[in-house]
C-alpha cells in the first residue's frame, strides 16, 4: 500500500511537470503570435531564445517517465498517463519550435517593408491559442468531451491557413515585388495551422489517458 502511495504521489509530480511545459508553450504561442501581428523584434528573438526552456522541460519528463516505468509497476490506466504524457511532451516541444519558426519569419519580414495588413492572420493566431489553451484545459479537467471538441476546432485551422495561402498568392500575381514577403507570411500561416495540429493530438492523448481510446489521426469533425 505504501509503495502505491509513493507511486500515486509521483504521477501527481508527473501532472505538476506536465502543466508547467505546457504553460511555457502557451506563452510562446501568445508571444510569437503577438511578435508577428506586431512586427515586435524584441519579443519574436526572446521567443526563439526561450525555446531551451521548453527542450529542457521535455527531457526532464521524458527521463522522469523512464524513471515511473523502470522503478515501479504501474497498473493500465497508469501506463495510460505516462504513455500519454510522452505524447503530449512531443507535441508540446514541437509547438515550442513552430514558435520559433515563426519568430524568425517575423525577424525576416521586419527588415523588408511591411505587407498590407492580413485579418486572417489575426484570426489565425486567435484560434489556434484558443485550440492550445482548451487543450490544456482538457488535460488538466480529464475533459474528454472538450478534447473532442478541440478535433473540429482543427478544421477551422485548416480553412484559415488555406484563405491566407489564397489572397497571398493574389497579391503575389497582382504584384511581382512583393513575392519573397509573400512566400513568408504563406509559411507563417503553415506554422499556425501546424499549432492547431499540435493541439489536437495533445487532445487526442487527452481521450487516450482518461479513455484508452487511441483516435491518433482520426480525431476530426
Amino acid at each position: 500500500m505504501q509503495q502505491r502511495s509513493h507511486f500515486t504521489q509521483k504521477l501527481g509530480e508527473l501532472r505538476m511537470l506536465l502543466l508547467r511545459m505546457a504553460a511555457l508553450a502557451e506563452q510562446a504561442v501568445h508571444n510569437a503570435c503577438r511578435a508577428y501581428l506586431e512586427s515586435n523584434t524584441d519579443l519574436a528573438e526572446s521567443v526563439v531564445m526561450n525555446d531551451m526552456a521548453i527542450n529542457e522541460m521535455e527531457d526532464a519528463i521524458d527521463a522522469f517517465n523512464l524513471e515511473l516505468l523502470a522503478l515501479d509497476q504501474p497498473m493500465a490506466s497508469d501506463l495510460r498517463l505516462i504513455i500519454g504524457s510522452m505524447r503530449i511532451t512531443m507535441n508540446l516541444e514541437r509547438v515550442g519550435d513552430e514558435t520559433v519558426n515563426l519568430g524568425h519569419r517575423t525577424l525576416f519580414l521586419s527588415t523588408r517593408q511591411a505587407l498590407p495588413a492580413n485579418p486572417r492572420m489575426a484570426q489565425l493566431c486567435a484560434h489556434v491559442e484558443d485550440m492550445l489553451q482548451k487543450a490544456v484545459r482538457a488535460l488538466v479537467d480529464e475533459d474528454t468531451a472538450l478534447a473532442s471538441d478541440i478535433c473540429s476546432m482543427d478544421n477551422r485551422a485548416d480553412e484559415l491557413c488555406l484563405k491566407v495561402l489564397k489572397e497571398a498568392i493574389n497579391t503575389m500575381v497582382e504584384e511581382t515585388r512583393i513575392v519573397e514577403r509573400g512566400v513568408h507570411v504563406i509559411m507563417a500561416s503553415r506554422h499556425l495551422e501546424r499549432i492547431g495540429d499540435l493541439a489536437t493530438n495533445i487532445a487526442e492523448a487527452v481521450i487516450f489517458i482518461k479513455d484508452g481510446m487511441d483516435l491518433k489521426h482520426r480525431c476530426k469533425g
